[in-house]
């Protein structure tokens, strides 16, 4: 009896450690699968302009995390996951970096989305250029140990422009191992740092970042969005039907639920983004009756090394087909294209 006592609480030890491993032990890959498809009605927020309508707008988004033994098997035996490497989810960021470029993400697509909503709305709007925001410094970069991820480079060498092409212009026509002096904003306060310019690709001096522009928007009518946890630059389309039609009061959604995605610019010119097969299946999940979807036509450079290149557009068409039969999925390159045809629902 005290044999086989032991025999079975040596079982159940293997059993918990295996569950704890199981369930507990990181590995280096992150599962992605459908995430959630939020009311945008319950995110924006104008003066003076509540949303009437019936139906809703509906913000898409991706679940990550990182994977577990079990999750990983899990992934990799459901169609609607998958497991992605590190470097393909963060770029080689850790998350501290990478969740504040997220959020910096969805901070300028709703900026764009805000002014691109406004401008076709015959509402005014301004919209202000700060500078360059730093995605990403190179660890050969001379400034690796000075400039963060996060970090506004606002002039160089003393002159500021009003767009990143200018900054990477003048930087372009100096040269490698010349100093150069960066000053940049952290936690609202100006600092200036001076190294030399290293030789990036193309043989051409540069700091050793990856950058994007940091443009701020105020609108006349006072707005509030708040996407609260979720990040990245893909919502921006929606977003910008959500504002557009608060401010107009326009019938876009005719009492159906409308999912979709993509990245907005101020031009409001459509782009695309990753994961929208699994956004396809968020949006079914909560009863989406129209998905709108990104469509850019591929160049023949494309087809010519990617030989079977889906656009967003046709990964949606196929993921609805399957999963999703009764999902209308429309695809759209602007923002008027995304109005006229919600207008003929």
């Amino acid at each position: 009896m005290k044999n086989k006592a032991i025999k079975k609480y040596v079982l159940w030890g293997v059993f918990v450690v295996v569950m704890l491993v199981g369930f507990l032990w990181p590995l280096p890959n992150y599962i992605e699968g459908p995430g959630d498809a939020s009311n945008l009605s319950k995110i924006v927020k104008i003066q003076n302009h509540p949303d009437k309508r019936k139906g809703m707008f509906m913000l898409t988004s991706v679940s990550i995390a990182q994977a577990r033994p079990f999750t990983y098997l899990y992934a990799k035996l459901n169609p609607h996951y998958s497991v992605e490497s590190d470097d393909s989810v963060t770029a080689g960021q850790n998350m501290t970096e990478y969740d504040k470029v997220q959020h910096f993400y969805m901070e300028s697509s709703i900026n764009e989305a805000i002014y691109t909503a406004y401008k076709h709305a015959n509402q005014p709007v301004r919209r202000t250029y700060n500078g360059i925001y730093i995605l990403n410094i190179e660890r050969q970069s001379k400034f690796y140990h000075a400039l963060r991820v996060g970090d506004v480079v606002v002039k160089v060498d003393g002159h500021h422009f009003k767009s990143s092409t200018g900054f990477v212009n003048y930087v372009k026509h100096q040269r490698v191992g010349q100093k150069l002096t960066v000053t940049y904003r952290r936690n609202g306060h100006n600092h200036q740092v001076t190294k030399r310019l290293i030789q990036i690709a193309g043989h051409r001096p540069g700091i050793g970042i990856t950058l994007t522009d940091d443009v701020k928007v105020k609108p006349k009518v006072p707005i509030k969005v708040d996407p609260g946890q979720v990040g990245g630059p893909s919502g921006g389309l929606m977003f910008s039907l959500q504002i557009y039609s608060q401010l107009t009061n326009r019938n876009l959604r005719h009492g159906q639920k409308v999912a979709g995605t993509g990245t907005i610019d101020a031009d409001g010119n459509v782009g695309e983004i990753g994961g929208i097969d699994k956004k396809v299946i968020a949006a079914k999940r909560n009863g989406a009756k129209v998905f709108l979807a990104p469509y850019l036509k591929p160049t023949k450079l494309i087809l010519k090394y990617e030989p079977g290149h889906q656009t967003n557009y046709q990964l949606a068409k196929q993921t609805a087909k399957k999963y999703a039969p009764n999902m209308k999925v429309i695809p759209v390159a602007t923002f008027d294209q995304a109005v006229s045809a919600l207008s003929k629902e």
